[in-house]
């Protein structure tokens, strides 16, 4: 079994920074891929940025440059720094595990992030 909580969600001005970070525990496997997904109010559920095992990453091109997620395998976390934050980053942000075989995906509650202009 595995769980993922995040934490770190708050509101921010707009250009203002934010780091989430994600606490993983259970049976994690070497290639578990991490990741970071957001949900807008209406919207469907979408990646922002995935990490694999070996510290390749991944990135939505809406936060290109903006945003960087890294890894700390040691320590079963992931962390999301979200830089130059825009209006349109509001969302609940989730934190995933993506695991190759048996083929499954893990979830963490979500942790709100709101940006005022």
């Amino acid at each position: 079994q595995v769980q993922l909580v995040e934490s770190g969600g708050d509101s921010a001005q707009a250009g203002g920074s934010l780091t989430l970070s994600c606490a993983v525990s259970g049976t994690i496997f070497s290639t578990d891929a991490l990741g970071w997904y957001r949900q807008a109010p209406g919207k469907q559920r979408e990646l922002v940025a995935r990490v694999s095992v070996l510290g390749t990453t991944q990135y939505a091109d809406f936060v290109k440059g903006r945003f960087t997620i890294s890894r700390d395998s040691a320590k079963n976390w992931v962390y999301l720094q979200m830089n130059s934050l825009k209006p349109e980053d509001t969302a609940v942000y989730y934190c995933n595990l993506n695991r190759l075989w048996p083929a499954r995906d893990y979830w963490g509650q979500g942790t709100q992030v709101t940006v005022s202009s």
